[in-house]
């Protein structure tokens, strides 16, 4: 008797508890996500991608890259020929062409670390703004960051409506 008023229990406990859970309305957001696939921060990249300082680091690279290229190529086709100062004289044009390359891939990512924290910086409260007015619509209870979850359900990601939002938010200020 006293088993089966213990499983009684447990069992009136447990429908309780999962009605509990179910009153909960969970929700996944990546806020890096939804600022970046904002249309507001997407053009703003499109613009500094069209800028006349990034077009110039962008065609000098592809330039050191070409140099790099056709001195390789040269090589190839060459080296057998060449004296050993002739080799080495190549070489140190191919090492300056290739530091000419690596310095300016570290100047494009610089500039674009750069705009993405500018970016950051300037949509980083009409993107909190978003969320809470999405949380509140919604009524969610429990909001999680997307790196913390292994799987969620298409319809718990509030990632796009946030995006969404701050881009309208954004426009209207």
């Amino acid at each position: 008797m006293v088993n089966f008023r213990n499983f009684a229990l447990i069992a009136i406990l447990g429908v309780f508890a999962s009605n509990a859970i179910a009153a909960e309305k969970i929700a996944v957001v990546d806020m890096a996500m939804a600022i970046f696939g904002s249309s507001t921060a997407q053009g703003k990249l499109k613009e500094a991608e069209q800028s006349p300082d990034f077009l110039a680091l962008k065609a000098k690279y592809e330039s050191s890259a070409a140099d790099l290229q056709a001195m390789a190529k040269e090589a190839e086709s060459k080296r057998l020929t060449w004296s050993k100062e002739d080799a080495a004289e190549h070489q140190k044009k191919m090492n300056y062409a290739k530091a000419d390359a690596d310095l300016t891939v570290k100047k494009i990512q610089a500039e674009q670390q750069e705009l993405q924290q500018r970016i950051v910086q300037e949509l980083g409260q009409v993107a909190q703004q978003a969320l809470q007015e999405i949380v509140s619509e919604e009524g969610i209870t429990v909001l999680l960051r997307s790196e913390s979850v292994l799987i969620a359900a298409p319809e718990n990601n509030i990632t796009a409506k946030v995006a969404d939002r701050i881009g309208q938010k954004a426009k209207a200020e």
